[in-house]
C-alpha cells in the first residue's frame, strides 16, 4: 500500500496489513518517499548482515552494473523515441565505460555525463516539449510540468523497489552505489537506476504524448510546479498500467511484469550477497 499526501490510516488497518506482510509506504503529495512500515517477521537475517558488511567495504561490481544498465536503457529509449543519434552513440560509449570503471568516483563521473546527454535529448521525445517548458532536469522543487511528473513517477518507482527489497529480507538503506550516509534508502535508489528509463520515464513520456496529461494538470506557485489532483490520478493510472505490463526477462527468459521484475532483480542482489548468484545482471531493454 502506498499513501500519498495527508492520508490517515487507522491503527487497526496498519496492524492488519503488517500481519498480512503488506508493506506500507508513505509519500508526500509530490511523490517523495517519507517512510515505510513492514512486518517484524522477515526472511534472510544472515544475508542482511552480510549486506551491511559488503555495503561498508564496497561492491564495485554491483555499482558498475546498476549504472551500465541505467545508461543502456536511457540510450535505447532515446533511440526509440527521440531524434538525437549523436547522443545515443555517446551514451553507448559511456555504457561501456561504466562497465569498466576503476572506482566509484570514476563511475559517478560517467553517470553524470550520461545524465547530461540524456536529458539534453529528452525534449526530442516529447511531442509538445517546448510548450511544457522543459529544458533541463531539475529535481525538487520542479520548475516545469515534465520535471514535476518525473519526480512523482520516480517516487512511485522508489516505493515499488522498497517493497521488493523488503520482500527479500534486505535493508533498503544499505546500498553499493548510493551512500547510506545521506540517510536515504541507498539500495532502493541503486536498484531504481535500471528501471528509471523503461518504467518511470516511459510513463511520463507516454502520458504527455498521448494527451493523458497537459499543462493544465499542473499548478505553479513561486516558481515551483506541482501536480493537481487530476494530473496525479492520471499519472498513477499510467504508472500502474506500465508496472503491470509483461515482457520477457532477458536473463531468465520467462514472461514477467515490470513490478515482478523489480523483485527478481532484488533477489539477484540477494544471491550475489549470499554467494548463490555468480554476478548481477541488470535489465536492459532493446
Amino acid at each position: 500500500m502506498v499513501a500519498h499526501g495527508n492520508i490517515d490510516l487507522s491503527s487497526g488497518l496498519i496492524r492488519e496489513l503488517l500481519w498480512r506482510g503488506i508493506v506500507i509506504t508513505w509519500c508526500s503529495s509530490r511523490g517523495r518517499v517519507t517512510g515505510w512500515a513492514a512486518s517484524a517477521e522477515g526472511p534472510n537475517g544472515g544475508p542482511r548482515h552480510r549486506q551491511h558488511v559488503q555495503s561498508e567495504h564496497g561492491r564495485l561490481d554491483l555499482a558498475r552494473e546498476f549504472v551500465a544498465g541505467k545508461i543502456a536503457n536511457q540510450a535505447t529509449l532515446l533511440r526509440r523515441h527521440g531524434d538525437c543519434p549523436d547522443a545515443v552513440a555517446a551514451l553507448r560509449d559511456l555504457q561501456r565505460m561504466a562497465g569498466q570503471a576503476a572506482s566509484l568516483n570514476e563511475l559517478f563521473g560517467v553517470e553524470g555525463d550520461a545524465a547530461a546527454r540524456y536529458f539534453t535529448g529528452f525534449p526530442s521525445m516529447l511531442t509538445a516539449g517546448s510548450a511544457l517548458g522543459f529544458s533541463v532536469r531539475t529535481r525538487r522543487p520542479a520548475t516545469d510540468p515534465v520535471n514535476a511528473a518525473l519526480n512523482y513517477a520516480y517516487g512511485l518507482l522508489v516505493s515499488d523497489i522498497i517493497r521488493a527489497i523488503l520482500a527479500c529480507g534486505l535493508d533498503p538503506h544499505a546500498g553499493f552505489l548510493h551512500s547510506p550516509e545521506r540517510n536515504k534508502p541507498a539500495l532502493a535508489l541503486d536498484l531504481c537506476e535500471e528501471f528509471r528509463a523503461p518504467v518511470a520515464d516511459s510513463v511520463v513520456l507516454g502520458a504527455f504524448n498521448n494527451g493523458e496529461m497537459a499543462g493544465k494538470d499542473f499548478s505553479g506557485v513561486m516558481g515551483t510546479v506541482s501536480l493537481r489532483d487530476k494530473g496525479r490520478k492520471q499519472l498513477i493510472a499510467a504508472y500502474e498500467r506500465r508496472a503491470g505490463q509483461e515482457f520477457r526477462h532477458p536473463t531468465f527468459g520467462y514472461s514477467v511484469t515490470w513490478r515482478r521484475a523489480m523483485e527478481i532483480q532484488a533477489r539477484m542482489v540477494l544471491g550475489v550477497i549470499d554467494g548463490t548468484q555468480p554476478r548481477y545482471k541488470s535489465i536492459r531493454i532493446r
